[in-house]
């Protein structure tokens, strides 16, 4: 098969790994050799029935290819290493300056493979599992291969068939995969905390007095505290604002809460009663490309919740956003894109409060240190 691992041609293909001379392989030999078969194998369909003009758009044929060939893998057996698909393998590619938009011609490439293979193909992954769902890509591809086949797509034909198949404007997500070397990098930049006041004096009086008692005493308040007081030398000076609580309600602010209450509807009443929390997520765009933002909900009882929020929450700020969430419960943190399915460059700054992500050094590191400590076991 000379230097490649695998090359196409109409009806027939090539494929390089084979197992040694007694018969053995080694788990990349195995897995190497099915992928390259399933992916030369494909190449029947792209580019040779849906014709695409390879030499000018790479992406149009390998690109497509290498995403079917991932479909593919994951239906041979369970956890197959597939190289290419999955958004966190394309991370560091996208965060990188040696890169070219995928809708360069062939002969400019960059990379030649993540330009090629594998960022097209997880650009369709993420439009599959994120964007569209599995249900209305399916059917838009298939309408794809069925309108464009023994005939020669542009990009513009894949394009504007996936729109008009599955109902879906996605002039956002071609313009950032495709036209721009933008990457996927959405910080939580901070959460602030909302709660709506009962207006109830009885209640609210009694928080405030909570609130001040916990509030933290400053360095020169701590120091003044046994300075002698005039007061105290002359108690002339007291008047009745030195004994006065003024957490103590009075008989005319609960008659100004019993008024106040009479003229709100049964609805109105329920939500003021309701200890809603008002969260809002302020949100930046650190990498330029406009995503779906996924929350992971983490509150104090232990449970969470998934948040799912369409791209267009940028429409009118490709950069800054903020997001309400309205819950009764208390939360602990906020994840952003959990179960890695964007392609973000950078998972630190994805939670809030702040964590600590170990890097691959430090991950290096602790797998040797666990290594030694193992050597050091008495058999």
């Amino acid at each position: 098969n000379g230097p490649v691992g695998g090359m196409e041609y109409p009806m027939i293909c090539f494929n390089g790994p084979r197992p040694q001379a007694d018969g053995t392989y080694s788990a990349q030999t195995k897995y190497g050799l099915i992928s390259v078969v399933i992916h030369e194998v494909g190449h029947n369909y792209y580019p040779m029935i849906v014709n695409s003009d390879e030499r000018q758009w790479t992406w149009m044929d390998e690109g497509l290819n290498t995403f079917l060939q991932y479909l593919a893998e994951q239906e041979w057996e369970k956890n197959y290493p597939s190289r290419r698909g999955e958004p966190a393998n394309i991370a560091d590619y996208m965060s990188s300056e040696e890169q070219v938009p995928i809708m360069t011609n062939s002969e400019s490439l960059l990379q030649f493979g993540n330009n090629g293979y594998a960022k097209p193909a997880t650009a369709l992954n993420i439009l599959r599992e994120t964007v569209l769902g599995r249900e209305n890509f399916d059917f838009a591809f298939k309408q794809y291969a069925q309108r464009w086949k023994f005939k020669r797509p542009m990009p513009a034909d894949f394009f504007r068939t996936m729109e008009d198949a599955s109902g879906v404007d996605l002039d956002w997500f071609w313009r950032g995969w495709f036209y721009t070397t933008d990457h996927t990098d959405i910080s939580i930049e901070n959460v602030r905390l909302f709660q709506l006041s009962s207006q109830n004096p009885d209640v609210e009086k009694e928080l405030q007095r909570k609130q001040a008692a916990a509030a933290p005493l400053t360095l020169s308040r701590q120091r003044n505290e046994n300075i002698p007081k005039r007061i105290d030398k002359y108690p002339s000076l007291k008047d009745f604002y030195n004994d006065y609580d003024r957490f103590k309600v009075t008989d005319a602010e609960r008659s100004e809460y019993q008024t106040f209450v009479a003229g709100l509807s049964e609805n109105e009443k329920q939500i003021l009663n309701a200890g809603y929390n008002f969260y809002f997520v302020d949100l930046k765009n650190l990498g330029g490309l406009v995503m779906p933002v996924i929350f992971r909900v983490e509150y104090v009882d232990g449970t969470t919740e998934e948040i799912r929020i369409p791209a267009e929450i940028w429409r009118y700020n490709n950069f800054d956003v903020s997001k309400m969430i309205v819950t009764k419960k208390e939360v602990k943190a906020f994840v952003l894109d959990p179960r890695l399915e964007t392609a973000d460059t950078d998972l630190a700054n994805n939670f809030f409060p702040r964590r600590t992500v170990p890097t691959r050094f430090e991950l290096y590191k602790n797998a040797q240190q666990q290594q030694q400590q193992q050597r050091r076991r008495p058999q």
